[in-house]
Protein backbone atom coordinates (compact mmCIF):
# COMPACT_ATOMS: atom_id res chain seq x y z
CA UNK A 1 0.00 0.00 0.00
CA UNK A 2 1.04 3.62 -0.44
CA UNK A 3 1.25 4.21 3.30
CA UNK A 4 4.11 1.65 3.53
CA UNK A 5 6.23 2.94 0.63
CA UNK A 6 9.77 4.02 1.32
CA UNK A 7 10.11 7.63 2.28
CA UNK A 8 12.07 8.63 -0.86
CA UNK A 9 9.45 7.15 -3.17
CA UNK A 10 6.59 8.66 -1.16
CA UNK A 11 8.21 12.09 -1.29
CA UNK A 12 8.72 11.80 -5.01
CA UNK A 13 5.15 10.76 -5.73
CA UNK A 14 3.43 13.11 -3.19
CA UNK A 15 5.19 16.46 -3.02
CA UNK A 16 2.34 17.99 -0.98
CA UNK A 17 3.02 15.56 1.89
CA UNK A 18 5.25 16.84 4.65
CA UNK A 19 6.79 14.93 7.56
CA UNK A 20 6.50 11.28 8.61
CA UNK A 21 6.01 9.40 11.78
CA UNK A 22 7.69 5.96 12.18
CA UNK A 23 5.72 3.43 14.15
CA UNK A 24 8.12 0.69 15.33
CA UNK A 25 7.15 -2.94 14.87
CA UNK A 26 7.77 -5.94 12.74
CA UNK A 27 7.13 -3.90 9.64
CA UNK A 28 7.80 -0.23 10.04
CA UNK A 29 4.89 1.95 8.81
CA UNK A 30 4.98 5.59 7.91
CA UNK A 31 2.03 7.93 8.60
CA UNK A 32 1.93 10.78 6.07
CA UNK A 33 0.82 14.38 6.85
CA UNK A 34 -0.68 16.29 3.86
CA UNK A 35 0.19 19.96 3.04
CA UNK A 36 -3.32 21.27 2.08
CA UNK A 37 -4.75 21.93 5.59
CA UNK A 38 -1.91 24.35 6.22
CA UNK A 39 -2.47 26.03 2.91
CA UNK A 40 -6.21 26.34 3.60
CA UNK A 41 -5.68 27.75 7.08
CA UNK A 42 -3.19 30.29 5.83
CA UNK A 43 -5.55 31.36 3.08
CA UNK A 44 -8.40 31.87 5.58
CA UNK A 45 -6.17 33.94 7.86
CA UNK A 46 -4.95 36.08 4.99
CA UNK A 47 -8.52 36.58 3.76
CA UNK A 48 -9.66 37.66 7.22
CA UNK A 49 -6.79 40.11 7.54
CA UNK A 50 -7.57 41.53 4.11
CA UNK A 51 -11.27 41.94 5.03
CA UNK A 52 -10.41 43.73 8.26
CA UNK A 53 -7.99 46.05 6.51
CA UNK A 54 -10.54 46.72 3.77
CA UNK A 55 -13.22 47.52 6.32
CA UNK A 56 -10.94 49.83 8.28
CA UNK A 57 -9.18 51.79 5.58
CA UNK A 58 -11.30 51.65 2.43
CA UNK A 59 -14.08 54.30 2.53
CA UNK A 60 -17.65 53.16 1.93
CA UNK A 61 -20.56 55.20 0.57
CA UNK A 62 -22.98 53.53 2.99
CA UNK A 63 -22.99 54.24 6.72
CA UNK A 64 -24.78 51.83 9.02
CA UNK A 65 -25.69 51.54 12.66
CA UNK A 66 -27.72 49.20 14.82
CA UNK A 67 -28.09 51.85 17.55
CA UNK A 68 -31.47 52.98 16.23
CA UNK A 69 -35.07 52.75 17.32
CA UNK A 70 -38.57 53.66 16.24
CA UNK A 71 -40.02 56.68 18.03
CA UNK A 72 -42.70 59.34 17.68
CA UNK A 73 -43.78 62.66 19.14
CA UNK A 74 -46.54 61.33 21.35
CA UNK A 75 -48.96 63.26 23.55
CA UNK A 76 -49.11 62.81 27.32
CA UNK A 77 -52.73 63.24 28.38
CA UNK A 78 -53.06 65.29 31.58
CA UNK A 79 -55.96 67.28 33.09
CA UNK A 80 -55.85 71.06 33.15
CA UNK A 81 -57.99 71.26 36.30
CA UNK A 82 -58.06 69.26 39.50
CA UNK A 83 -60.91 66.88 40.13
CA UNK A 84 -62.12 63.35 40.65
CA UNK A 85 -62.20 60.98 37.70
CA UNK A 86 -65.76 59.75 37.15
CA UNK A 87 -65.17 57.69 34.01
CA UNK A 88 -62.43 56.48 31.68
CA UNK A 89 -63.88 55.94 28.23
CA UNK A 90 -61.00 54.11 26.52
CA UNK A 91 -59.10 50.89 27.06
CA UNK A 92 -55.43 50.05 26.87
CA UNK A 93 -54.01 49.96 23.32
CA UNK A 94 -57.25 51.31 21.83
CA UNK A 95 -57.15 53.34 18.64
CA UNK A 96 -58.73 56.79 19.05
CA UNK A 97 -59.54 59.73 16.82
CA UNK A 98 -58.75 63.38 17.43
CA UNK A 99 -61.42 64.89 19.69
CA UNK A 100 -62.64 61.52 21.00
CA UNK A 101 -63.56 61.49 24.70
CA UNK A 102 -60.89 59.80 26.83
CA UNK A 103 -61.98 60.53 30.41
CA UNK A 104 -64.33 62.75 32.42
CA UNK A 105 -63.88 64.57 35.74
CA UNK A 106 -66.59 65.48 38.24
CA UNK A 107 -68.00 68.76 36.88
CA UNK A 108 -70.46 69.79 39.62
CA UNK A 109 -68.16 72.35 41.24
CA UNK A 110 -67.39 73.85 37.85
CA UNK A 111 -71.07 74.17 36.96
CA UNK A 112 -71.63 76.08 40.20
CA UNK A 113 -68.73 78.36 39.29
CA UNK A 114 -70.30 79.03 35.88
CA UNK A 115 -73.64 79.92 37.48
CA UNK A 116 -71.95 82.22 39.99
CA UNK A 117 -70.01 84.00 37.27
CA UNK A 118 -73.18 84.40 35.21
CA UNK A 119 -75.02 85.95 38.18
CA UNK A 120 -72.18 88.38 38.81
CA UNK A 121 -72.24 89.37 35.15
CA UNK A 122 -76.00 89.99 35.24
CA UNK A 123 -75.63 92.18 38.34
CA UNK A 124 -72.89 94.28 36.79
CA UNK A 125 -74.86 94.61 33.57
CA UNK A 126 -77.65 96.11 35.66
CA UNK A 127 -75.13 98.52 37.17
CA UNK A 128 -74.10 99.54 33.67
CA UNK A 129 -77.72 100.17 32.72
CA UNK A 130 -78.20 102.24 35.88
CA UNK A 131 -75.08 104.30 35.17
CA UNK A 132 -76.13 104.91 31.59
CA UNK A 133 -79.61 105.99 32.70
CA UNK A 134 -78.16 108.41 35.25
CA UNK A 135 -75.79 109.77 32.63
CA UNK A 136 -78.65 110.25 30.19
CA UNK A 137 -80.70 112.07 32.86
CA UNK A 138 -77.95 114.43 33.96
CA UNK A 139 -78.18 116.91 31.05
CA UNK A 140 -81.82 117.52 32.01
CA UNK A 141 -80.76 118.19 35.58
CA UNK A 142 -78.16 120.66 34.33
CA UNK A 143 -80.84 122.44 32.31
CA UNK A 144 -83.08 122.50 35.37
CA UNK A 145 -80.36 124.13 37.45
CA UNK A 146 -79.71 126.63 34.69
CA UNK A 147 -83.41 127.52 34.74
CA UNK A 148 -83.10 128.07 38.48
CA UNK A 149 -80.25 130.49 37.79
CA UNK A 150 -82.39 132.46 35.38
CA UNK A 151 -85.29 132.50 37.85
CA UNK A 152 -83.03 133.66 40.65
CA UNK A 153 -81.52 136.32 38.38
CA UNK A 154 -84.97 137.67 37.57
CA UNK A 155 -85.83 137.90 41.26
CA UNK A 156 -82.52 139.60 41.89
CA UNK A 157 -83.28 142.19 39.22
CA UNK A 158 -86.64 142.86 40.89
CA UNK A 159 -85.02 143.09 44.32
CA UNK A 160 -82.40 145.55 43.02
CA UNK A 161 -85.11 147.71 41.46
CA UNK A 162 -87.10 147.70 44.70
CA UNK A 163 -84.01 148.55 46.67
CA UNK A 164 -83.25 151.50 44.40
CA UNK A 165 -86.86 152.73 44.65
CA UNK A 166 -86.92 152.50 48.45
CA UNK A 167 -83.58 154.27 48.61
CA UNK A 168 -85.01 157.16 46.64
CA UNK A 169 -88.14 157.28 48.78
CA UNK A 170 -86.14 157.21 51.99
CA UNK A 171 -83.80 159.94 50.77
CA UNK A 172 -86.78 162.16 49.80
CA UNK A 173 -88.52 161.53 53.12
CA UNK A 174 -91.44 159.74 51.48
CA UNK A 175 -90.43 156.31 52.68
CA UNK A 176 -89.33 154.77 55.91
CA UNK A 177 -85.88 153.51 56.72
CA UNK A 178 -87.35 150.13 57.65
CA UNK A 179 -88.76 149.61 54.17
CA UNK A 180 -85.40 150.69 52.70
CA UNK A 181 -83.52 148.19 54.87
CA UNK A 182 -85.98 145.42 54.07
CA UNK A 183 -85.56 146.02 50.32
CA UNK A 184 -81.77 145.89 50.66
CA UNK A 185 -82.01 142.63 52.62
CA UNK A 186 -84.25 141.14 49.93
CA UNK A 187 -81.71 142.21 47.31
CA UNK A 188 -78.83 140.50 49.10
CA UNK A 189 -80.94 137.37 49.63
CA UNK A 190 -81.77 137.15 45.92
CA UNK A 191 -78.11 137.66 45.04
CA UNK A 192 -77.20 134.73 47.29
CA UNK A 193 -79.80 132.59 45.61
CA UNK A 194 -78.37 133.45 42.22
CA UNK A 195 -74.93 132.35 43.39
CA UNK A 196 -76.44 129.19 44.83
CA UNK A 197 -78.17 128.42 41.55
CA UNK A 198 -74.98 128.98 39.59
CA UNK A 199 -73.08 126.64 41.96
CA UNK A 200 -75.78 124.03 41.45
CA UNK A 201 -75.30 124.36 37.67
CA UNK A 202 -71.55 123.80 38.06
CA UNK A 203 -72.14 120.79 40.32
CA UNK A 204 -74.64 119.28 37.91
CA UNK A 205 -72.25 119.85 34.99
CA UNK A 206 -69.34 118.21 36.82
CA UNK A 207 -71.60 115.34 37.82
CA UNK A 208 -71.55 114.35 34.15
CA UNK A 209 -67.86 113.40 34.45
CA UNK A 210 -68.58 111.46 37.64
CA UNK A 211 -71.38 109.55 35.94
CA UNK A 212 -69.19 108.82 32.91
CA UNK A 213 -66.49 107.42 35.19
CA UNK A 214 -69.09 105.32 36.99
CA UNK A 215 -70.29 103.97 33.67
CA UNK A 216 -66.72 103.09 32.61
CA UNK A 217 -66.15 101.36 35.94
CA UNK A 218 -69.33 99.37 35.46
CA UNK A 219 -68.29 98.44 31.92
CA UNK A 220 -64.87 97.33 33.19
CA UNK A 221 -66.57 95.21 35.82
CA UNK A 222 -68.70 93.67 33.08
CA UNK A 223 -65.56 92.85 31.08
CA UNK A 224 -64.01 91.21 34.14
CA UNK A 225 -67.22 89.28 34.76
CA UNK A 226 -67.29 88.06 31.19
CA UNK A 227 -63.67 86.96 31.47
CA UNK A 228 -64.47 85.08 34.69
CA UNK A 229 -67.48 83.51 33.03
CA UNK A 230 -65.38 82.46 30.03
CA UNK A 231 -62.75 80.98 32.36
CA UNK A 232 -65.43 79.15 34.32
CA UNK A 233 -66.81 77.71 31.09
CA UNK A 234 -63.30 76.71 30.01
CA UNK A 235 -62.72 74.96 33.34
CA UNK A 236 -66.03 73.19 32.89
CA UNK A 237 -64.97 72.09 29.42
CA UNK A 238 -61.65 70.84 30.78
CA UNK A 239 -63.51 68.21 32.77
CA UNK A 240 -63.99 66.41 29.44
CA UNK A 241 -60.55 65.16 28.41
CA UNK A 242 -60.29 64.43 24.69
CA UNK A 243 -57.62 63.05 22.37
CA UNK A 244 -55.44 65.76 20.80
CA UNK A 245 -54.36 63.57 17.87
CA UNK A 246 -55.23 60.32 16.13
CA UNK A 247 -53.34 57.41 17.61
CA UNK A 248 -53.23 54.52 20.06
CA UNK A 249 -53.76 54.76 23.80
CA UNK A 250 -50.85 53.60 25.90
CA UNK A 251 -49.57 53.79 29.48
CA UNK A 252 -53.08 54.28 30.83
CA UNK A 253 -52.98 55.03 34.55
CA UNK A 254 -56.32 56.77 35.14
CA UNK A 255 -59.05 54.88 36.98
CA UNK A 256 -62.53 56.01 38.06
CA UNK A 257 -62.45 57.47 41.56
CA UNK A 258 -58.90 58.77 41.39
CA UNK A 259 -58.38 62.39 42.39
CA UNK A 260 -55.98 63.99 39.92
CA UNK A 261 -54.12 67.28 39.98
CA UNK A 262 -53.42 69.50 36.98
CA UNK A 263 -50.58 68.06 34.93
CA UNK A 264 -50.83 64.53 36.33
CA UNK A 265 -50.29 62.00 33.54
CA UNK A 266 -53.41 59.93 32.87
CA UNK A 267 -52.36 58.15 29.67
CA UNK A 268 -50.50 58.69 26.42
CA UNK A 269 -51.68 58.81 22.81
CA UNK A 270 -49.10 57.69 20.25
CA UNK A 271 -49.69 58.76 16.61
CA UNK A 272 -48.63 55.56 14.87
CA UNK A 273 -48.97 57.16 11.45
CA UNK A 274 -46.24 59.67 12.34
CA UNK A 275 -43.52 57.36 13.63
CA UNK A 276 -39.93 57.90 12.57
CA UNK A 277 -36.50 56.44 13.28
CA UNK A 278 -33.91 57.95 15.57
CA UNK A 279 -30.53 56.52 14.53
CA UNK A 280 -27.56 57.33 16.77
CA UNK A 281 -24.59 57.61 14.41
CA UNK A 282 -21.01 58.17 15.44
CA UNK A 283 -19.94 61.70 14.61
CA UNK A 284 -17.15 60.45 12.33
CA UNK A 285 -19.74 58.61 10.21
CA UNK A 286 -21.69 61.78 9.33
CA UNK A 287 -19.12 63.29 6.99
CA UNK A 288 -21.25 62.66 3.90
CA UNK A 289 -24.72 62.49 5.49
CA UNK A 290 -27.23 65.14 4.41
CA UNK A 291 -31.03 65.51 4.48
CA UNK A 292 -32.84 63.85 1.60
CA UNK A 293 -30.55 60.82 1.28
CA UNK A 294 -32.12 57.40 0.87
CA UNK A 295 -32.07 55.02 3.85
CA UNK A 296 -32.66 51.32 4.12
CA UNK A 297 -34.28 50.34 7.44
CA UNK A 298 -34.28 46.79 8.75
CA UNK A 299 -36.88 46.07 11.45
CA UNK A 300 -35.68 43.35 13.80
CA UNK A 301 -39.12 42.46 15.13
CA UNK A 302 -40.62 41.58 11.74
CA UNK A 303 -37.39 40.89 9.82
CA UNK A 304 -38.43 43.27 7.04
CA UNK A 305 -36.72 46.08 5.19
CA UNK A 306 -38.34 49.48 4.71
CA UNK A 307 -37.37 52.60 2.80
CA UNK A 308 -36.69 55.89 4.49
CA UNK A 309 -35.24 59.34 3.96
CA UNK A 310 -32.86 61.35 6.13
CA UNK A 311 -34.96 64.15 7.59
CA UNK A 312 -32.36 66.10 9.52
CA UNK A 313 -29.15 66.00 11.52
CA UNK A 314 -29.63 67.30 15.09
CA UNK A 315 -28.07 70.51 16.42
CA UNK A 316 -26.20 68.73 19.22
CA UNK A 317 -25.04 65.36 20.45
CA UNK A 318 -27.02 63.31 22.92
CA UNK A 319 -24.58 64.20 25.70
CA UNK A 320 -25.15 67.92 25.16
CA UNK A 321 -28.81 67.61 26.22
CA UNK A 322 -28.21 65.25 29.13
CA UNK A 323 -29.21 66.51 32.61
CA UNK A 324 -25.58 66.33 33.71
CA UNK A 325 -23.51 67.51 30.77
CA UNK A 326 -19.85 66.61 30.27
CA UNK A 327 -17.31 68.93 31.90
CA UNK A 328 -14.00 68.64 30.06
CA UNK A 329 -12.39 71.78 31.46
CA UNK A 330 -11.23 70.09 34.67
CA UNK A 331 -9.27 66.98 35.44
CA UNK A 332 -7.90 64.50 32.93
CA UNK A 333 -9.50 64.35 29.50
CA UNK A 334 -10.25 61.24 27.51
CA UNK A 335 -11.60 61.83 24.04
CA UNK A 336 -14.76 59.84 23.33
CA UNK A 337 -16.45 59.70 19.97
CA UNK A 338 -19.91 61.18 20.36
CA UNK A 339 -23.15 60.06 18.74
CA UNK A 340 -25.80 62.23 17.13
CA UNK A 341 -29.45 61.10 16.79
CA UNK A 342 -30.20 61.42 13.07
CA UNK A 343 -33.92 61.72 12.30
CA UNK A 344 -35.11 59.39 9.53
CA UNK A 345 -38.64 59.44 8.15
CA UNK A 346 -40.32 56.49 6.49
CA UNK A 347 -41.07 56.80 2.80
CA UNK A 348 -44.72 57.03 1.81
CA UNK A 349 -46.72 54.09 0.49
CA UNK A 350 -45.50 51.46 2.98
CA UNK A 351 -48.44 49.87 4.83
CA UNK A 352 -46.05 47.94 7.07
CA UNK A 353 -45.20 51.17 8.91
CA UNK A 354 -48.52 51.11 10.77
CA UNK A 355 -47.42 47.90 12.51
CA UNK A 356 -44.34 49.52 14.03
CA UNK A 357 -44.32 50.52 17.68
CA UNK A 358 -42.26 53.00 19.64
CA UNK A 359 -39.02 51.60 20.96
CA UNK A 360 -38.60 48.83 18.38
CA UNK A 361 -34.98 48.20 17.43
CA UNK A 362 -33.98 48.76 13.82
CA UNK A 363 -30.81 48.87 11.74
CA UNK A 364 -30.28 51.70 9.30
CA UNK A 365 -28.08 52.05 6.22
CA UNK A 366 -27.74 55.52 4.69
CA UNK A 367 -26.68 55.73 1.05
CA UNK A 368 -24.48 58.84 1.06
CA UNK A 369 -22.79 58.41 -2.36
CA UNK A 370 -19.89 60.36 -0.82
CA UNK A 371 -21.87 63.61 -0.89
CA UNK A 372 -19.67 66.69 -0.41
CA UNK A 373 -21.73 68.23 2.40
CA UNK A 374 -19.19 70.81 3.58
CA UNK A 375 -18.14 71.78 0.06
CA UNK A 376 -21.76 72.36 -0.97
CA UNK A 377 -22.38 74.60 2.01
CA UNK A 378 -19.22 76.56 1.31
CA UNK A 379 -20.28 77.09 -2.28
CA UNK A 380 -23.74 78.25 -1.17
CA UNK A 381 -22.22 80.67 1.35
CA UNK A 382 -19.82 82.01 -1.29
CA UNK A 383 -22.60 82.62 -3.80
CA UNK A 384 -24.70 84.32 -1.14
CA UNK A 385 -21.86 86.62 -0.14
CA UNK A 386 -21.15 87.39 -3.80
CA UNK A 387 -24.78 88.35 -4.45
CA UNK A 388 -24.79 90.53 -1.34
CA UNK A 389 -21.70 92.41 -2.54
CA UNK A 390 -23.12 92.90 -6.01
Amino acid sequence: MSDTLPSAERGARRPWIVGTIIIPGDNDRYVLHPHWPWYAGGFVILAFIAYVLFSLFVPRSEVTTDDARVTAHYAVIAPRVAGQVVSVDVEDNQMVKKGQLLARLDDRDFRVAVDEAQAQLDRDLAQVANAEAALARQPALVAQEQAQVRQASARLDLAEANATRYDNLANSGSGSRQAQQQARATQREQASRVEEARAAVQAATRELAVLRAAREAALSAVKADRARLAQAKLDLGYTRITAPVDGMVGQREAEPGNYVAPGAALMAVVPLEETFVEANYREVALKHVAPGQRVRIHVDAYDIDLDGVVDSVPPATGAAFSPVGPENATGNFTKIVQRLPVKIRFAAGQPEVRHLRMGMSVETRIETHFADVIGGKRQTAYLGAKEAVE
